[in-house]
Protein backbone atom coordinates (compact mmCIF):
# COMPACT_ATOMS: atom_id res chain seq x y z
CA UNK A 1 0.00 0.00 0.00
CA UNK A 2 1.43 3.35 -1.05
CA UNK A 3 0.95 6.18 1.41
CA UNK A 4 1.36 9.88 0.59
CA UNK A 5 2.60 11.66 3.70
CA UNK A 6 1.25 15.03 4.74
CA UNK A 7 3.59 17.96 4.10
CA UNK A 8 2.77 19.84 7.30
CA UNK A 9 2.44 18.92 10.94
CA UNK A 10 -1.10 18.36 12.13
CA UNK A 11 -2.66 17.92 15.53
CA UNK A 12 -4.37 14.75 14.39
CA UNK A 13 -2.84 11.51 13.12
CA UNK A 14 -4.60 9.28 10.60
CA UNK A 15 -4.02 5.53 10.60
CA UNK A 16 -5.54 3.09 8.11
CA UNK A 17 -5.30 -0.71 8.36
CA UNK A 18 -6.88 -3.32 6.14
CA UNK A 19 -8.95 -5.89 8.03
CA UNK A 20 -8.32 -9.45 6.89
CA UNK A 21 -8.43 -12.89 8.43
CA UNK A 22 -5.18 -14.14 10.03
CA UNK A 23 -3.18 -17.00 8.59
CA UNK A 24 -1.88 -20.18 10.19
CA UNK A 25 1.63 -19.77 11.52
CA UNK A 26 4.23 -21.96 9.82
CA UNK A 27 7.74 -22.80 10.94
CA UNK A 28 10.64 -24.66 9.38
CA UNK A 29 11.50 -27.74 11.46
CA UNK A 30 15.16 -28.74 11.55
CA UNK A 31 15.96 -32.28 12.58
CA UNK A 32 18.93 -34.61 12.67
CA UNK A 33 19.75 -38.14 13.74
CA UNK A 34 20.77 -38.84 17.33
CA UNK A 35 24.28 -39.92 16.32
CA UNK A 36 24.90 -36.57 14.63
CA UNK A 37 26.90 -33.89 16.39
CA UNK A 38 23.92 -31.75 17.56
CA UNK A 39 22.31 -34.80 19.13
CA UNK A 40 18.90 -33.92 20.54
CA UNK A 41 19.56 -30.17 20.53
CA UNK A 42 17.25 -29.40 17.60
CA UNK A 43 14.48 -31.56 19.05
CA UNK A 44 14.73 -29.84 22.40
CA UNK A 45 14.55 -26.40 20.81
CA UNK A 46 11.44 -27.35 18.86
CA UNK A 47 9.77 -28.78 21.97
CA UNK A 48 10.43 -25.50 23.78
CA UNK A 49 9.14 -23.42 20.86
CA UNK A 50 5.64 -22.16 21.81
CA UNK A 51 4.56 -22.06 18.17
CA UNK A 52 4.89 -25.82 17.58
CA UNK A 53 2.28 -28.48 18.30
CA UNK A 54 3.15 -30.53 21.36
CA UNK A 55 3.90 -34.08 20.35
CA UNK A 56 4.08 -33.13 16.64
CA UNK A 57 6.91 -30.62 16.60
CA UNK A 58 8.13 -31.64 13.14
CA UNK A 59 4.93 -30.42 11.47
CA UNK A 60 5.22 -27.08 9.69
CA UNK A 61 1.81 -25.84 10.87
CA UNK A 62 1.63 -24.56 14.41
CA UNK A 63 -1.09 -23.70 16.91
CA UNK A 64 -0.81 -19.94 16.47
CA UNK A 65 -2.28 -17.47 14.03
CA UNK A 66 -0.34 -14.73 12.29
CA UNK A 67 -1.71 -11.27 11.65
CA UNK A 68 -1.20 -9.89 8.14
CA UNK A 69 2.24 -8.38 7.75
CA UNK A 70 1.41 -6.51 4.54
CA UNK A 71 -1.57 -5.32 2.56
CA UNK A 72 -1.89 -8.62 0.66
CA UNK A 73 -3.93 -9.27 -2.45
CA UNK A 74 -7.50 -8.14 -3.08
CA UNK A 75 -9.50 -10.09 -5.64
CA UNK A 76 -12.56 -9.16 -7.61
CA UNK A 77 -15.73 -10.18 -5.78
CA UNK A 78 -14.25 -10.02 -2.29
CA UNK A 79 -15.27 -7.53 0.39
CA UNK A 80 -12.67 -4.87 1.13
CA UNK A 81 -12.72 -3.93 4.82
CA UNK A 82 -10.57 -1.27 6.42
CA UNK A 83 -10.14 0.21 9.88
CA UNK A 84 -9.72 4.01 10.00
CA UNK A 85 -8.53 5.73 13.16
CA UNK A 86 -7.99 9.44 13.80
CA UNK A 87 -5.97 10.11 16.97
CA UNK A 88 -5.38 13.41 18.72
CA UNK A 89 -1.61 13.47 19.29
CA UNK A 90 -1.59 17.02 20.68
CA UNK A 91 -2.43 18.48 24.09
CA UNK A 92 -5.21 20.61 22.64
CA UNK A 93 -8.92 20.01 22.27
CA UNK A 94 -9.83 19.78 18.60
CA UNK A 95 -13.33 20.64 17.38
CA UNK A 96 -15.57 19.90 14.39
CA UNK A 97 -13.69 16.82 13.21
CA UNK A 98 -14.98 15.39 9.93
CA UNK A 99 -13.52 12.14 8.55
CA UNK A 100 -14.40 11.17 4.99
CA UNK A 101 -13.36 8.02 3.11
CA UNK A 102 -13.83 7.69 -0.65
CA UNK A 103 -12.82 4.88 -2.98
CA UNK A 104 -11.70 6.02 -6.43
CA UNK A 105 -11.85 3.46 -9.23
CA UNK A 106 -11.23 3.80 -12.94
CA UNK A 107 -14.90 4.57 -13.55
CA UNK A 108 -16.41 6.04 -10.38
CA UNK A 109 -15.84 7.53 -6.94
CA UNK A 110 -17.68 5.93 -4.01
CA UNK A 111 -18.29 7.35 -0.55
CA UNK A 112 -17.59 4.65 2.07
CA UNK A 113 -17.97 6.71 5.23
CA UNK A 114 -20.52 5.37 7.68
CA UNK A 115 -21.43 8.89 8.83
CA UNK A 116 -20.98 12.28 7.17
CA UNK A 117 -21.62 14.29 10.34
CA UNK A 118 -18.79 16.02 12.19
CA UNK A 119 -17.68 15.13 15.72
CA UNK A 120 -18.10 18.07 18.07
CA UNK A 121 -14.73 17.76 19.84
CA UNK A 122 -11.82 15.40 20.37
CA UNK A 123 -9.79 15.56 23.57
CA UNK A 124 -6.05 14.83 23.73
CA UNK A 125 -5.11 11.14 23.47
CA UNK A 126 -8.59 10.28 22.24
CA UNK A 127 -9.48 8.88 18.86
CA UNK A 128 -12.30 8.47 16.35
CA UNK A 129 -12.64 4.98 14.88
CA UNK A 130 -14.56 3.78 11.85
CA UNK A 131 -14.74 0.54 9.86
CA UNK A 132 -15.66 0.64 6.18
CA UNK A 133 -16.74 -2.20 3.90
CA UNK A 134 -17.03 -2.41 0.13
CA UNK A 135 -17.65 -5.31 -2.25
CA UNK A 136 -15.08 -4.94 -5.00
CA UNK A 137 -16.72 -5.07 -8.43
CA UNK A 138 -13.96 -3.73 -10.68
CA UNK A 139 -10.44 -4.89 -11.44
CA UNK A 140 -7.46 -2.59 -11.77
CA UNK A 141 -6.15 0.28 -9.68
CA UNK A 142 -8.16 1.49 -6.68
CA UNK A 143 -7.30 4.48 -4.50
CA UNK A 144 -8.67 4.90 -0.98
CA UNK A 145 -8.83 8.63 -0.25
CA UNK A 146 -9.11 9.53 3.44
CA UNK A 147 -9.72 13.21 4.21
CA UNK A 148 -9.75 14.84 7.67
CA UNK A 149 -10.89 18.37 8.43
CA UNK A 150 -10.94 19.97 11.90
CA UNK A 151 -10.79 23.25 13.80
CA UNK A 152 -8.16 24.09 16.41
CA UNK A 153 -8.95 25.72 19.72
CA UNK A 154 -7.81 29.02 18.20
CA UNK A 155 -10.41 28.82 15.43
CA UNK A 156 -8.00 27.81 12.65
CA UNK A 157 -9.51 25.37 10.14
CA UNK A 158 -7.11 22.69 8.91
CA UNK A 159 -7.44 19.92 6.36
CA UNK A 160 -5.31 17.03 5.12
CA UNK A 161 -5.68 13.89 2.99
CA UNK A 162 -3.94 10.57 2.58
CA UNK A 163 -4.04 8.26 -0.43
CA UNK A 164 -3.79 4.48 -0.25
CA UNK A 165 -3.33 2.78 -3.61
CA UNK A 166 -3.92 -0.93 -4.23
CA UNK A 167 -4.60 -3.30 -7.11
CA UNK A 168 -7.64 -5.53 -7.51
CA UNK A 169 -6.82 -8.82 -9.22
CA UNK A 170 -8.92 -11.32 -11.12
CA UNK A 171 -9.53 -14.52 -9.09
CA UNK A 172 -11.26 -16.72 -11.66
CA UNK A 173 -11.09 -17.28 -15.38
CA UNK A 174 -14.58 -18.12 -16.67
CA UNK A 175 -15.21 -19.47 -20.16
CA UNK A 176 -18.57 -20.55 -21.55
CA UNK A 177 -19.62 -22.76 -24.45
CA UNK A 178 -23.10 -23.35 -25.88
CA UNK A 179 -24.33 -26.58 -27.44
CA UNK A 180 -27.65 -27.05 -29.23
CA UNK A 181 -29.44 -30.19 -28.09
CA UNK A 182 -31.00 -31.01 -31.43
CA UNK A 183 -28.95 -32.83 -34.02
CA UNK A 184 -31.81 -33.22 -36.48
CA UNK A 185 -35.27 -31.82 -37.16
CA UNK A 186 -37.05 -34.25 -34.86
CA UNK A 187 -36.54 -32.19 -31.72
CA UNK A 188 -39.03 -29.53 -30.74
CA UNK A 189 -37.56 -28.81 -27.31
CA UNK A 190 -35.00 -26.15 -28.40
CA UNK A 191 -32.84 -27.21 -25.46
CA UNK A 192 -29.50 -25.49 -25.01
CA UNK A 193 -26.60 -26.88 -23.00
CA UNK A 194 -24.22 -24.45 -21.34
CA UNK A 195 -20.75 -25.56 -20.29
CA UNK A 196 -19.00 -23.20 -17.87
CA UNK A 197 -15.25 -23.69 -17.39
CA UNK A 198 -14.02 -22.07 -14.17
CA UNK A 199 -10.28 -21.86 -13.44
CA UNK A 200 -8.72 -20.76 -10.16
CA UNK A 201 -5.95 -18.31 -11.13
CA UNK A 202 -5.03 -17.35 -7.57
CA UNK A 203 -2.20 -18.87 -5.51
CA UNK A 204 -4.41 -20.49 -2.87
CA UNK A 205 -7.14 -23.15 -2.97
CA UNK A 206 -10.80 -22.22 -3.05
CA UNK A 207 -13.87 -23.87 -1.63
CA UNK A 208 -16.59 -23.55 -4.27
CA UNK A 209 -19.69 -22.86 -2.20
CA UNK A 210 -22.09 -22.25 -5.08
CA UNK A 211 -21.97 -22.13 -8.87
CA UNK A 212 -25.44 -21.55 -10.29
CA UNK A 213 -27.01 -20.19 -13.44
CA UNK A 214 -29.71 -17.55 -13.16
CA UNK A 215 -31.70 -17.91 -16.40
CA UNK A 216 -33.37 -15.11 -18.28
CA UNK A 217 -37.14 -14.77 -18.39
CA UNK A 218 -37.33 -16.94 -21.53
CA UNK A 219 -35.71 -20.10 -20.13
CA UNK A 220 -35.97 -22.69 -17.38
CA UNK A 221 -32.67 -24.18 -16.19
CA UNK A 222 -31.71 -27.64 -14.94
CA UNK A 223 -28.35 -28.18 -13.25
CA UNK A 224 -26.50 -31.31 -14.37
CA UNK A 225 -23.77 -31.25 -11.73
CA UNK A 226 -25.15 -33.83 -9.29
CA UNK A 227 -25.46 -37.59 -9.22
CA UNK A 228 -28.85 -38.82 -8.03
CA UNK A 229 -27.59 -41.26 -5.42
CA UNK A 230 -29.87 -40.40 -2.51
CA UNK A 231 -33.14 -38.72 -1.61
CA UNK A 232 -31.54 -35.42 -0.54
CA UNK A 233 -31.00 -34.16 -4.07
CA UNK A 234 -27.95 -36.20 -5.00
CA UNK A 235 -24.23 -35.85 -4.48
CA UNK A 236 -22.10 -33.36 -6.35
CA UNK A 237 -20.11 -34.76 -9.24
CA UNK A 238 -17.03 -33.13 -7.67
CA UNK A 239 -17.38 -34.96 -4.35
CA UNK A 240 -18.29 -33.79 -0.87
CA UNK A 241 -15.29 -31.47 -0.48
CA UNK A 242 -15.57 -29.10 -3.43
CA UNK A 243 -12.06 -27.61 -3.45
CA UNK A 244 -10.48 -25.99 -6.47
CA UNK A 245 -6.69 -25.96 -6.31
CA UNK A 246 -4.60 -23.14 -7.85
CA UNK A 247 -4.64 -23.23 -11.69
CA UNK A 248 -7.16 -26.10 -11.68
CA UNK A 249 -10.18 -25.97 -13.99
CA UNK A 250 -13.65 -27.35 -13.39
CA UNK A 251 -16.55 -27.76 -15.82
CA UNK A 252 -20.17 -27.12 -14.86
CA UNK A 253 -23.05 -28.13 -17.12
CA UNK A 254 -26.56 -26.68 -17.35
CA UNK A 255 -29.54 -27.45 -19.56
CA UNK A 256 -31.82 -24.58 -20.58
CA UNK A 257 -35.25 -25.11 -22.07
CA UNK A 258 -37.51 -22.34 -23.38
CA UNK A 259 -40.66 -21.73 -21.39
CA UNK A 260 -43.83 -22.97 -23.12
CA UNK A 261 -45.13 -19.47 -23.82
CA UNK A 262 -41.93 -18.65 -25.71
CA UNK A 263 -41.35 -22.04 -27.34
CA UNK A 264 -44.68 -21.78 -29.13
CA UNK A 265 -43.72 -18.48 -30.74
CA UNK A 266 -41.44 -19.11 -33.68
CA UNK A 267 -40.22 -15.54 -34.04
CA UNK A 268 -39.25 -14.94 -30.42
CA UNK A 269 -36.19 -17.16 -29.98
CA UNK A 270 -34.04 -16.26 -32.92
CA UNK A 271 -30.91 -14.24 -33.55
CA UNK A 272 -28.94 -13.17 -30.47
CA UNK A 273 -30.77 -14.23 -27.31
CA UNK A 274 -29.95 -13.66 -23.64
CA UNK A 275 -29.47 -16.91 -21.73
CA UNK A 276 -28.77 -15.69 -18.20
CA UNK A 277 -25.80 -15.10 -15.91
CA UNK A 278 -23.56 -17.20 -13.70
CA UNK A 279 -23.49 -16.64 -9.93
CA UNK A 280 -20.27 -17.92 -8.32
CA UNK A 281 -19.62 -17.94 -4.55
CA UNK A 282 -16.39 -19.24 -3.01
CA UNK A 283 -14.42 -19.20 0.23
CA UNK A 284 -10.68 -18.92 0.70
CA UNK A 285 -8.44 -19.39 3.75
CA UNK A 286 -10.31 -19.26 7.07
CA UNK A 287 -13.66 -18.64 5.40
CA UNK A 288 -13.17 -15.36 3.55
CA UNK A 289 -16.02 -15.21 1.06
CA UNK A 290 -16.00 -13.91 -2.49
CA UNK A 291 -18.75 -13.62 -5.06
CA UNK A 292 -18.82 -12.99 -8.79
CA UNK A 293 -21.67 -12.55 -11.22
CA UNK A 294 -20.95 -12.63 -14.91
CA UNK A 295 -22.58 -10.31 -17.39
CA UNK A 296 -25.60 -11.57 -19.30
CA UNK A 297 -24.56 -14.54 -21.43
CA UNK A 298 -25.72 -14.41 -25.04
CA UNK A 299 -25.90 -16.95 -27.81
CA UNK A 300 -26.86 -16.97 -31.46
CA UNK A 301 -30.01 -19.03 -31.82
CA UNK A 302 -29.90 -21.52 -34.69
CA UNK A 303 -31.60 -20.37 -37.86
CA UNK A 304 -34.37 -22.51 -39.33
CA UNK A 305 -34.92 -20.61 -42.56
CA UNK A 306 -38.35 -19.56 -43.65
CA UNK A 307 -40.11 -22.78 -42.63
CA UNK A 308 -39.29 -25.06 -39.73
CA UNK A 309 -40.45 -28.66 -39.79
CA UNK A 310 -40.21 -30.70 -36.61
CA UNK A 311 -41.87 -33.79 -35.18
CA UNK A 312 -44.27 -33.67 -32.26
CA UNK A 313 -44.89 -37.42 -32.14
CA UNK A 314 -43.07 -40.42 -33.60
CA UNK A 315 -42.82 -44.02 -32.33
CA UNK A 316 -39.45 -45.43 -31.35
CA UNK A 317 -40.04 -48.86 -32.86
CA UNK A 318 -42.36 -49.95 -35.67
CA UNK A 319 -43.11 -53.23 -37.40
CA UNK A 320 -41.88 -54.05 -40.85
CA UNK A 321 -44.35 -53.18 -43.66
CA UNK A 322 -46.96 -51.97 -41.17
CA UNK A 323 -48.24 -48.36 -41.39
CA UNK A 324 -47.46 -46.06 -38.47
CA UNK A 325 -48.41 -42.46 -37.71
CA UNK A 326 -46.31 -39.39 -37.04
CA UNK A 327 -47.32 -35.79 -36.32
CA UNK A 328 -45.33 -33.02 -38.01
CA UNK A 329 -45.26 -29.43 -36.84
CA UNK A 330 -44.81 -26.81 -39.56
CA UNK A 331 -43.89 -23.32 -38.35
CA UNK A 332 -43.67 -20.16 -40.45
CA UNK A 333 -40.43 -18.49 -39.30
CA UNK A 334 -40.57 -15.76 -41.93
CA UNK A 335 -42.26 -12.37 -41.81
CA UNK A 336 -44.67 -13.04 -44.66
CA UNK A 337 -47.72 -15.23 -45.23
CA UNK A 338 -47.15 -18.49 -47.10
CA UNK A 339 -49.46 -20.69 -49.17
CA UNK A 340 -48.06 -24.20 -48.75
CA UNK A 341 -48.34 -27.40 -50.76
CA UNK A 342 -47.08 -30.72 -49.32
CA UNK A 343 -45.41 -33.33 -51.51
CA UNK A 344 -44.36 -36.77 -50.21
CA UNK A 345 -41.58 -38.56 -52.10
CA UNK A 346 -40.90 -42.24 -51.44
CA UNK A 347 -37.37 -43.45 -50.77
CA UNK A 348 -35.77 -46.89 -50.97
CA UNK A 349 -37.04 -47.86 -47.52
CA UNK A 350 -39.72 -45.30 -46.62
CA UNK A 351 -43.12 -45.23 -48.34
CA UNK A 352 -45.68 -42.51 -47.64
CA UNK A 353 -49.39 -43.26 -47.41
CA UNK A 354 -51.88 -40.69 -48.68
CA UNK A 355 -52.17 -38.12 -51.41
CA UNK A 356 -49.09 -36.15 -52.39
CA UNK A 357 -49.43 -32.56 -53.56
CA UNK A 358 -52.27 -31.53 -51.26
CA UNK A 359 -52.90 -27.96 -50.29
CA UNK A 360 -52.14 -27.00 -46.67
CA UNK A 361 -53.56 -23.49 -46.99
CA UNK A 362 -52.17 -20.14 -45.90
CA UNK A 363 -49.86 -19.88 -42.90
CA UNK A 364 -49.37 -16.50 -41.23
CA UNK A 365 -45.99 -15.33 -39.82
CA UNK A 366 -45.06 -17.07 -36.52
CA UNK A 367 -48.04 -19.41 -36.93
CA UNK A 368 -47.84 -23.19 -37.02
CA UNK A 369 -49.95 -26.19 -37.89
CA UNK A 370 -49.89 -29.83 -36.82
CA UNK A 371 -50.00 -32.31 -39.64
CA UNK A 372 -50.63 -36.06 -39.05
CA UNK A 373 -49.00 -38.33 -41.64
CA UNK A 374 -48.91 -42.08 -42.22
CA UNK A 375 -46.01 -44.09 -43.66
CA UNK A 376 -44.42 -47.54 -43.61
CA UNK A 377 -40.97 -49.04 -43.98
CA UNK A 378 -40.03 -51.92 -46.26
CA UNK A 379 -36.54 -52.42 -44.83
CA UNK A 380 -35.54 -53.54 -41.33
CA UNK A 381 -33.11 -51.71 -39.09
CA UNK A 382 -32.64 -48.05 -38.21
CA UNK A 383 -34.31 -46.11 -41.01
CA UNK A 384 -34.20 -42.39 -41.71
CA UNK A 385 -37.44 -40.60 -42.53
CA UNK A 386 -37.01 -38.45 -45.63
CA UNK A 387 -38.83 -37.21 -48.69
CA UNK A 388 -41.04 -34.34 -47.52
CA UNK A 389 -41.26 -31.26 -49.75
CA UNK A 390 -43.04 -27.99 -48.95
CA UNK A 391 -43.68 -25.49 -51.74
CA UNK A 392 -44.67 -21.87 -51.23
CA UNK A 393 -46.94 -21.06 -54.17
CA UNK A 394 -46.52 -17.30 -53.64
CA UNK A 395 -42.77 -17.33 -54.35
CA UNK A 396 -42.66 -20.65 -56.19
CA UNK A 397 -40.01 -21.79 -53.68
CA UNK A 398 -39.60 -25.42 -52.58
CA UNK A 399 -38.16 -26.49 -49.21
CA UNK A 400 -36.76 -30.02 -48.96
CA UNK A 401 -36.71 -31.99 -45.67
CA UNK A 402 -34.66 -35.17 -45.51
CA UNK A 403 -33.34 -37.09 -42.51
CA UNK A 404 -36.10 -35.64 -40.38
CA UNK A 405 -35.87 -38.40 -37.79
CA UNK A 406 -34.94 -42.06 -37.37
CA UNK A 407 -37.09 -45.02 -36.46
CA UNK A 408 -36.20 -48.62 -35.61
CA UNK A 409 -37.97 -51.12 -37.90
CA UNK A 410 -38.29 -54.70 -36.61
CA UNK A 411 -39.84 -57.86 -38.03
CA UNK A 412 -42.90 -58.97 -36.01
CA UNK A 413 -42.58 -62.59 -37.18
CA UNK A 414 -40.26 -65.02 -35.40
CA UNK A 415 -39.31 -68.51 -36.61
CA UNK A 416 -39.11 -71.33 -34.09
CA UNK A 417 -36.36 -73.77 -34.85
CA UNK A 418 -37.23 -77.38 -34.05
Amino acid sequence: MDVTQAKQEHLLALKVMRLTKPTLFTNMPVTCEERDLPGDLFGQLMREDPSTIKGAEILMLGEMLTLPQNFGNIFLGETFSSYISVHNDSNQVVKDILVKADLQTSSQRLNLSASNSAVAELKPECCIDDVIHHEVKEIGTHILVCAVSYTTQYGEKLYFRKFFKFQVLKPLDVKTKFYNAESDLSSVTDEVFLEAQIQNITTSPMFMEKVSLEPSMMYNVTELNTVAASDDGGESTFGKMSYLQPMDTRQYLYCLKPKPEYAEKAGVIKGVTVIGKLDIVWKTNLGERGRLQTSQLQRMAPGYGDIRLSLEMIPDTVNLEEPFDIICKITNCSERTMDLVLEMCNTRSIHWCGVSGRQLGKLSPAAFLSLPLTLLSSVQGLQSISGLRLTDTFLKRTYEYDDIAQVCVVCPFTTNES
